[in-house]
């Protein structure tokens, strides 16, 4: 067997564990409706406190056993990079509570809405903020999604608040980490230690003020709020990994697991309406979805030829 036989295998081998690994974070991320159901009828900011202060934890304590403690200490020292976590963990925080409270009061569906327009919200903060061009393609996409929120918005008699306030804080904060230089684990366990004092500070006052829930409801629910740092902190390890041996072309695509598996728990698990109405303004967004990751994935495509074509240093 050649040595580049040997290579060529190995980097199979890690492309597949990369695949693999990016399919259980979303999958994970998708069945989030499964652990906060239960929690229904508790306080949102309560469950959104204690998964940033657990998460916090988990986080510290993963690097602490693999010594990589050191990256968070270097990020929170310096002073433009801790005030950038700063608001990248506002806003996490805010996406966090406002998902716990639409699946936690019966809008799993328009929270699932949230995840599939993200990609495209990116596109359009990439344009304003930092001045990219779209294709025609590009452009017909997020048009078709506009379309498609504008129709959900008629037939509904409201904007979908939920939906578009989801991914404006998840595609303000995609992108603020894109321009700060820290790892996906050691970014998180920074960002929650930054708002670590308050969380922890409010949860404090709700033991004072006799209205906590941790420990004082039942074991099972105690525990779920315990295994918010892990529900947090794992599909995020996962991710990071996947995304650094998969094409993004790949990513691209399994991104949308997550937001499919939400949407069939709201509709066929704890029955929130989806008339057909409803499901054209979600088949828009859908089509919108489905040409920019074609377009994606052609272009991607082509750009790996050139690269094979390219004649050889």
């Amino acid at each position: 067997m050649t040595t580049e036989t040997i290579a060529s295998a190995s980097a199979e081998q890690e492309a597949t564990h990369g695949f693999f690994a990016a399919l259980s974070a979303f999958t994970i991320w998708g069945l989030i409706p499964l652990y906060l159901r239960p929690l229904a009828g508790i306080d949102a900011l309560q469950i959104m406190a204690n998964r940033a202060l657990w998460c916090c934890v988990v986080c510290l304590a993963w690097l602490g056993v693999r010594g990589e403690l050191h990256a968070v200490w270097t990020a929170l020292r310096q002073p433009r990079t801790r005030a950038t976590l700063m608001v990248t963990a506002l806003c996490a925080s805010t996406n966090w509570l406002l998902y716990v409270w639409a699946v936690t009061n019966g809008h799993v569906i328009e929270g699932s809405l949230g995840y599939f327009i993200n990609p495209l919200v990116n596109v359009l903060l990439g344009v304003i903020v930092l001045g990219e061009r779209l294709n025609r393609v590009q452009t017909a996409a997020v048009a078709l999604a506009g379309l498609g929120v504008a129709y959900i918005t008629w037939i509904s008699g409201r904007p979908p608040w939920i939906a578009l306030a989801l991914a404006s804080t998840f595609g303000l904060y995609g992108l603020l980490r894109k321009v700060v230089s820290v790892d996906a684990l050691a970014g998180l366990a920074a960002e929650t230690t930054l708002i670590a004092p308050v969380v922890a500070a409010y949860l404090v006052y709700v033991e004072l003020t006799g209205t906590a829930v941790l420990f004082h409801v039942s074991p099972a629910i105690t525990a779920l709020l315990l295994a918010g740092g892990i529900v947090t902190a794992v599909p995020l390890a996962l991710f990071s990994y996947g995304a650094r041996r998969i094409p993004y072309s790949a990513l691209g695509v399994l991104q949308y697991v997550g937001p499919t598996m939400q949407l069939m728990f709201g509709v066929w698990l704890y029955g929130e309406a989806m008339p057909p109405e409803r499901l054209l303004g979600f088949s828009l967004i859908w089509l919108a979805l489905a040409l920019y990751a074609g377009d994606g994935m052609i272009r991607r495509h082509a750009q790996n030829k050139l690269v094979a074509s390219a004649p050889k240093a």
